[in-house]
């Protein structure tokens, strides 16, 4: 609370000094020497390991970068840059612990004194982002001279681009034009992506890659007072943010750390989920004529459909794997994104199957068999994976050539049909998708597997791969792809459309008798 109460106390900065102090005082017990002494060892033992892989990379830094994937790079950097601030968005940025959202924040105590510890941490999470943002566009550009002040003048631009990404966020919250502001930056940062990946910037990103310190120097000067200027903007806002605005952060935080402490990563969909339909009215609409098992299913679609930006956003991630291929990514690694990709895309259909799995009761009272429900709702999960599939392996085709190493397999390259493996993957990408939805928590009481590097838990372990086991298992024959010669192609798709559908069968029918696990 501001204002009469605040301006009575004396001193606030020294009154919220005070109450930490009795707070601290009446809870745990202080730090001790000893726990200092494990903190900074903890520390000097992460900088000796992180140490070697790290200088390494910056003496591997040195030289020109090649050309050609000099704009996926900064495609890739860009679209970093706008999840940071994205995340941040999501996140608050500003909040606080429970107790002090709950029994501080409504105090006369000045508000921007008590959330100056919350600010302090933003700085430091921005820091680091800072860093690996300018090393990532360092590495994207190339040092051809001077790589010390070059990597430096990179470093400062990183941190003061997230800094005052950070303090933009910290305006959104506090300021609805700000908010506006903040939506721009974002979208500017996507559009940039896109017109990096499009080349229109390859002479642009040349010369910025070539030019003299005295340039950089100007460009990190520029950069440090537009930081400074709106991390003071920033600091001047905290006292302004609407309570209810730190309250609602402040809970999503807890609830994320609830389920981080738990290891239970499912809660925090249900979160998501109930925020969003919480507090908006939906009217009701006429129940389509179709059988009982699609009817029952078409929940789903009118959910999908209720949220037209997640289908904008799951349409427009369908580049990224293009963009990967482009920047040099490794063949193994760009089939875990495509992967990924497909396989998160087809767990925003399944939620009806989630709510089927957790209250069975409800399920038998509609009247649908457990076999037929869940072969309903396969459905759309099977067509979200096979289009944003379909998307994700004609943009690898036509922007980089197709896999790496294809060509090489049979002296020719059957890159223009990767497209085809979209629809006959998405079935067992689907079957994944409905495993993970009907997996029960996170078994804690599971042995811990003592390996040379560390102690392993197998309940966070089997519960990760409950789900991407499946869809890897269906989708064999299409990660066998780079090694099949170009005459093979019609085995092998013929291959995966017959083991894609029989996973998902075989899952239906294993699973939809009884509760998965």
């Amino acid at each position: 609370m501001t204002g009469p109460l605040a301006s009575r106390m004396p001193g606030s900065e020294t009154g919220v000094r005070s109450v930490r102090a009795y707070l601290r005082s009446r809870g745990r017990a202080p730090v001790s020497l000893a726990d200092r002494y494990v903190t900074v060892f903890g520390l000097a033992v992460l900088v000796a390991v992180a140490g070697q892989p790290v200088s390494t990379l910056i003496g591997g830094l040195a030289g020109a970068a090649e050309p050609a994937r000099m704009g996926a790079g900064v495609a890739l950097v860009a679209l970093a840059m706008a999840g940071f601030l994205a995340a941040a968005r999501a996140a608050g940025p500003v909040l606080l612990p429970a107790p002090d959202a709950t029994w501080l924040l409504l105090s006369p105590l000045d508000r921007r004194q008590l959330l100056g510890r919350t600010a302090r941490t933003l700085i430091t999470v921005a820091v680091v982002a800072g860093l690996v943002l300018g090393l990532g566009a360092l590495a994207v550009l190339g040092a051809p001279d001077q790589l010390v002040w070059r990597l430096l003048a990179a470093l400062a631009l990183g941190v003061s681009a997230a800094v005052g990404g950070m303090a933009l966020a910290v305006l959104g919250q506090a300021s609805q034009s700000w908010q506006v502001w903040l939506t721009v930056a974002i979208a500017a940062l996507v559009v940039l992506a896109v017109v990096a990946m499009s080349g229109q910037l390859r002479s642009t990103l040349a010369i910025a890659a070539g030019a003299p310190l005295s340039a950089v120097a100007a460009a990190v000067a520029g950069g440090a007072v537009l930081c400074g200027l709106l991390a003071a903007r920033a600091w001047a806002a905290l006292g302004r943010i609407p309570a209810r605005t730190l309250v609602s952060a402040s809970t999503r935080a807890g609830h994320v750390a609830d389920a981080t402490v738990t290891l239970d990563p499912g809660a925090l969909t249900w979160i998501a989920e109930d925020n969003h339909w919480r507090a908006r009215k939906l009217g009701s609409r006429r129940w389509p004529s179709l059988p009982a098992p699609l009817a029952l299913a078409w929940q789903d679609w009118l959910r999908l459909a209720r949220r037209p930006r997640r289908l904008a956003t799951m349409t427009a991630t369908a580049a990224l794997p293009a963009v990967l291929a482009q920047a040099g990514v490794t063949r193994v690694a760009l089939w875990a994104a495509v992967l990924a990709g497909a396989l998160a895309v087809a767990c925003t259909g399944v939620s009806g199957a989630r709510r089927d799995n957790d209250n069975p009761v409800m399920a038998r009272l509609i009247g649908v068999g457990r076999r037929p429900a869940l072969a309903a709702r396969a459905v759309l999960p099977t067509v979200l994976s096979g289009v944003w599939t379909t998307l994700a392996l004609a943009g690898i085709a036509l922007i980089a050539g197709g896999f790496p190493g294809t060509e090489a397999v049979g002296g020719g390259s059957w890159s223009g049909a990767w497209w085809l493996l979209g629809p006959l993957m998405a079935p067992a990408l689907a079957a994944g998708a409905l495993r993970m939805a009907r997996r029960s928590p996170v078994d804690h009481s599971m042995p811990v597997l003592d390996t040379p590097g560390g102690a392993i838990p197998t309940g966070p372990l089997i519960w990760a791969a409950t789900g991407p086991d499946l869809a890897v298992l269906g989708c064999l024959p299409a990660l066998s792809a780079p090694l099949v010669p170009v005459n093979g192609l019609g085995a092998l798709l013929a291959a995966q459309g017959v083991v894609s559908v029989l996973v998902l069968a075989g899952y239906v029918l294993r699973d939809g008798t009884r509760k998965a696990g």
